[in-house]
């Protein structure tokens, strides 16, 4: 099983010990964002400091190792994913890729009376895009059914399922319930009633292994800074020829082959048509550093530990009698919960006077609150640099919690 304690030397937030409120900082908010390794620094610092040029703008070695590097950082999420390098186009991240297939594929192909397929457990990012293209196009949005437990399931795909159904997104972890949706099973029964399936991938690709071809999803959409890269760096996955059929929303230098006088213009394959302008050049060299990091890892030794951490938190936490926990048996490394009598907020207000990130409101998915039956939860979620103690230090905590204004000021 990996070592978190060894893992921590490779995290200046930790080397430099960060704190909170006077306590050791206990990092829980990794379904937000994650540390970044020295490796992944190191690489931006590179680009800044040794090797700054534009891509595909100079006839100089500069300009050439740029490319050089961005052709590696396709390559190695193509290898983290199982796709092609040209399947690998680069976005801001997860909200923008979603974006991009929304404008550029739905807008173009959806009509009137059209059905997208989501669910009440979708964050904002994989809802407000389709309610765009509805607004468009005279589509319509069909929720799947959560089961009670608020779980993803193939039968209840088919309910909502028809012949005009054009497009499922559905995210393959959720960001609050943590709950693994059998998307390979769901992927297959799109595609028998001609839907294309989009994967909103934020909380799975840093955290267990995903096989674009095995799931055959036409889509996929991920953000580095959830996986220990930038912040503004993230990838839109897409089937070729699916690609092909998608139109770029934002039009520039670097995408296009000619352009005249006359307006007429013709565009780049995929995936460079969709890259108009500057890239991230300083996040797609993090962004490989941490794809790589993440490899040298293993993905499935990330997924055992995170599992075995989430078991021990909780055990711990179910022996609280003023603790409602709201997904007990969700697969991955997220715990949301409430401390009874407390409004959430507060309560993590209460947490980070101890020292605890968490994430309280209503986490950007702001439909499911009605499932849910309260306003807004608090959130842990757990990367594999978390420790058993981390996990103590928010069960000793939320212990004290329901005195809320007493234990506030102890």
């Amino acid at each position: 099983m990996l070592d978190p304690y060894k893992i921590r030397k490779d995290f200046p937030m930790y080397q430099n010990h960060i704190t909170m409120q006077g306590h050791p900082l206990v990092w829980l908010d990794n379904a937000s964002t994650t540390f970044k390794p020295y490796q992944v620094i190191e690489k931006i610092d590179y680009y800044y400091n040794y090797g700054t040029a534009n891509s595909h703008r100079g006839d100089y070695d500069l300009c050439y190792g740029v490319d050089v590097q961005i052709m590696n950082t396709r390559k190695a999420v193509a290898k983290l994913i199982n796709c092609e390098w040209n399947e690998v186009v680069f976005t801001a991240g997860t909200t923008a890729s979603i974006n991009l297939i929304a404008s550029g594929y739905a807008k173009h192909h959806l009509k009137e009376g059209d059905e997208i397929i989501v669910s009440e457990a979708e964050h904002a990012s994989n809802l407000l895009p389709w309610f765009d293209v509805c607004k468009a196009t005279g589509a319509k949005l069909v929720f799947i059914e959560l089961t009670p437990e608020g779980r993803l399931a193939p039968e209840n795909l088919e309910k909502a399922i028809s012949d005009k159904t054009r497009i499922v997104s559905l995210a393959q972890i959720g960001n609050v319930l943590g709950y693994l949706a059998p998307i390979k099973e769901m992927v297959k029964i799109a595609h028998q009633h001609g839907a294309v399936f989009c994967l909103d991938g934020a909380q799975t690709v840093p955290h267990i292994k995903v096989d674009v071809k095995e799931l055959d999803c036409d889509f996929l959409s991920f953000s580095g800074h959830k996986m220990l890269g930038p912040t503004g760096i993230g990838v839109l996955y897409g089937k070729y020829d699916i690609l092909k059929q998608t139109e770029p929303y934002e039009m520039g230098g670097g995408m296009n082959n000619k352009f005249f006088c006359t307006g007429e213009a013709t565009y780049l394959d995929p995936p460079y048509k969709f890259e108009a302008g500057t890239q991230n050049i300083a996040g797609i060299f993090g962004l490989e550093a941490a794809v790589n990091y993440l490899l040298d890892l293993g993905m499935e030794n990330i997924e055992e530990y995170e599992r075995w951490l989430k078991k021990y938190a909780i055990e711990k936490l179910s022996k609280l009698d003023n603790i409602t926990i709201y997904n007990s048996q969700s697969e991955s490394g997220i715990v949301t919960f409430n401390i009874k009598d407390v409004f959430a907020q507060d309560a993590a207000t209460f947490l980070n006077h101890k020292g605890i990130a968490c994430r309280s409101g209503q986490h950007c998915a702001k439909v499911l609150i009605d499932f849910l039956k309260t306003p807004a939860t608090v959130r842990a979620s757990f990367y594999f640099y978390n420790t058993t103690e981390d996990i103590d230090a928010l069960v000793d905590a939320v212990k004290d919690g329901g005195n809320f204004l007493d234990a506030f000021f102890n």
